[in-house]
């Protein structure tokens, strides 16, 4: 029997969800024609054979184009408007695969993770592979593989290239779960990259994401926004190892012992290799060394602290301690807690660690016969994002770039989010320079473009809010609302000096409540497009959990990795199930416990420094008073059920893509929706969409009738009792 074949137009899929993933979207006439579902897989032929997964292509996707990403279109050696054969394939469920990437992944990335993040991808030998994972379906997450990339690899996984080395059985294989998946021999980017990648990418990468001997680092004069932090370690070094008799004479011990704690990413290491450069210097990675068993890591510190104690002395450097000595402490830690005692008692010895999770630390390290002195640092402001990315693109072809927007857009992006972000941008310029022969040239467009990929590692583990384009000049009505917005949120974090030379302190939280369905999560999502914050979304019941202290824990770390990607917002959805009321919970005291951390983070011993609370709720009655007292969510923001006017508005947006016929009257249906919520209105949008196919599927636009039809299948959801309730509340405020 002949296999069924097509020859289709080969366009690149710019969807930011199939990047680099292997997916190749097909219209559904011609799955139909090859006789093919969602998720088989097929065979993609160009000048070079590859496999794919197909997957149905988005409406408005001509029958005769396959749209491809990228790394599929290399595989299969194609340009972007080629011609390309696309026919089914038996794909075989892998026994074990072979992969070949840089040093840095395979030392890092551990063959669990690698099988996690291939899993559901269908391989061929020679293949170019990306490290993103697939959407599997639902009932399935592709978190656990993204969180332990980012912990062991860093950001730098999102934009790493592996090269498929061998597979078993031969011929294309799908990664399963009881697959053999592991590492052949370490080399640079794949073969099949497309050409000028390799150049642009090396131009840009940072020195920490090289390859093994590891680059020099950079001068100090060269780092930015951590001049103090730079000066005040050199001075440190210089009093201890150069001038220790000064401090003898002025009745204090020469020996240093300095912790360098700050966000993932933000440069901790690359700081202290700046400064130690010219000097004799013994380094020990924390996580490799803390991944071996007890006597060999202890064995390793030893050589270590003999190697720095026993000759002329030097440096000793441990990267992220806490994966060496963890919280809480394990049996050997006590003895390699005294070795690195030892060392730092030694003349002529001084010990240098690094930390992003200091809360995870064996607490002896920070003592004053060990870490007596610590280092801090934050991350990049606007200012310093743009110094660093003149700084990555400071030997990279570039045409016309507004670095100053680029940076604005990126809150909450560290040193190596920034060299990630550009390296995702490097790959999208090379693409382009390979498809249409021109010279390599990074753009703007290519920045933009990264932004949507590129994740920092700050939010990574929180729900990622989809921001999007739109502002509080987009939001139709709701003038009173917007201003209230502005006052508490935006102008704290965008004029502090006003509210420091007027002598007051600035709000620190919001509380938004409305009828369900009234746009409270679409105000918060314009407001924080508005002032380029970094957004923490969660649900209040998504931070509750039965053990004993994890709920509290898991508030404290969201205020953490807010204050860590300052300027940021909190958005606690449906707050009233994070915060009831006290005392009156059947959950063993876990509601009381959290709404405690709470008080405790709104206005504790700790500030919180440019980051505002915002929580949302339809039930304003039911939270905890004492959140509500000045100094914590004091401000309320009633968001009203629309007017006709607002109605008119959210019509109009909502109605955009729609092509509605001559015969209906937006204002007039508009005043006739009295009860509905905007969201009812866009619902009565889709539904009157849905009622024109009932009537022909090849219906042009949507008519007065269709919207007819449609209300009776869509009634308003607003209670009226509900709604005059919550203004009376309102009211009463």
């Amino acid at each position: 029997m002949t296999t069924p074949e097509l020859t289709l137009t080969a366009r690149l899929n710019t969807s930011a969800a199939d990047a680099r993933r292997g997916v190749v979207r097909l219209h559904p006439e011609a799955l139909a024609a090859l006789g093919l579902r969602e998720w088989d897989g097929i065979a993609v032929i160009g000048a070079r054979r590859t496999a794919a997964v197909v997957a149905r292509a988005p409406r408005g996707t001509p029958t005769g184009t396959a749209l491809l990403d990228d790394v599929t279109l290399s595989n299969a050696a194609l340009k972007e408007d080629a011609r390309v054969v696309i026919s089914p394939v038996t794909v075989y469920g892998a026994r074990a695969v072979t992969v070949t990437g840089s040093a840095l992944a395979v030392q890092s990335i551990s063959e669990t993770t690698l099988r996690q993040a291939l899993l559901g991808k269908v391989l061929s030998v020679g293949d170019t592979v990306s490290l993103l994972p697939r959407d599997l379906g639902p009932g399935t997450s592709t978190a656990g593989a993204t969180q332990s990339l980012s912990r062991t690899f860093g950001v730098a996984w999102t934009s790493e290239l592996l090269t498929v080395a061998a597979v078993d059985p031969a011929g294309p294989v799908s990664v399963q779960p009881n697959s053999a998946v592991g590492w052949g021999a370490a080399g640079a980017l794949p073969a099949a990259a497309p050409a000028g990648i390799a150049a642009v990418v090396a131009a840009s990468a940072p020195a920490a994401a090289s390859p093994a001997p590891r680059a020099a680092p950079p001068a100090v004069a060269d780092l930015v926004g951590v001049g103090a932090q730079a000066g005040k370690l050199t001075e440190w070094l210089t009093l201890a190892l150069d001038e220790p008799e000064l401090l003898r004479t002025l009745g204090a011990s020469p020996h240093l012992g300095v912790l360098v704690t700050g966000p993932a990413g933000v440069g901790k290491a690359t700081l202290a290799r700046s400064v130690l450069a010219g000097r004799a210097v013994t380094e020990l990675d924390g996580p490799a060394v803390g991944a071996l068993d007890s006597a060999t890591r202890l064995q390793r510190v030893t050589d270590a602290v003999a190697r720095v104690a026993g000759g002329a002395g030097g440096v000793l450097l441990v990267t992220d301690i806490d994966a060496l000595l963890p919280a809480p402490p394990e049996p050997v830690s006590t003895l390699i807690v005294d070795e690195l005692r030892r060392a730092v008692q030694t003349a002529g010895v001084a010990f240098v660690a690094t930390t992003a999770h200091p809360d995870a630390l064996d607490p002896r390290v920070r003592g004053q016969d060990l870490c007596d002195r610590e280092l801090t640092l934050a991350l990049p402001d606007g200012a310093q994002r743009r110094a660093l990315l003149e700084l990555l693109l400071r030997k990279v072809p570039t045409g016309h770039l507004t670095l100053a927007e680029i940076a604005s857009r990126a809150p909450g992006f560290v040193a190596a989010d920034l060299a990630a972000l550009v390296r995702e941008a490097a790959l999208r310029a090379a693409s382009r320079a390979n498809t249409t022969g021109e010279d390599p040239e990074l753009r703007q467009e290519d920045l933009v473009g990264a932004l949507e990929v590129i994740r920092p590692l700050s939010r990574s583990g929180t729900e990622e809010l989809a921001v999007g384009s739109v502002t509080l000049d987009d939001v139709g009505d709701m003038v009173e609302t917007k201003q209230a917005l502005t006052e508490a949120v935006l102008w704290p974090l965008q004029h502090p000096d006003s509210f420091a030379r007027l002598g007051v302190d600035p709000p620190r939280g919001v509380l938004l409540y409305g009828p369900p369905g009234c746009g409270k999560t679409y105000l918060v999502r314009a407001l924080a497009s508005s002032g380029q914050l970094s957004v923490h979304a969660v649900k209040g019941a998504e931070l509750m959990d039965k053990w004993v202290g994890a709920s509290e824990k898991a508030v404290r770390e969201l205020f953490q990795r807010a204050r860590d990607s300052a300027p940021s917002l909190i958005f606690l959805d449906e707050v009233d199930a994070l915060a009831p009321r006290r005392g009156q919970s059947s959950d063993s005291g876990v509601s009381d416990r959290v709404v405690a951390a709470l008080l405790t983070e709104l206005d504790g011993i700790e500030p919180l420094r440019d980051v505002v609370v915002l929580g949302a709720t339809n039930r304003p009655d039911l939270i905890d008073p004492a959140l509500l007292r000045p100094g914590r969510l004091e401000r309320l923001v009633f968001v009203p059920p629309p007017d006709a006017e607002a109605r008119k508005e959210i019509l109009r947006t909502a109605g955009r893509p729609v092509p509605l016929a001559s015969d209906v009257d937006l204002d007039a249906l508009a005043v006739d929706l009295e009860g509905y919520s905007a969201a009812d209105c866009a619902a009565l949008l889709r539904e009157a969409a849905l009622a024109a196919m009932r009537r022909s599927v090849d219906a042009a636009d949507v008519t007065a009738a269709d919207i007819a039809a449609a209300r009776e299948a869509v009634r308003p959801s607003l209670d009226a009792e509900q709604v005059a309730h919550l203004q009376a509340y309102a009211d009463r405020r």
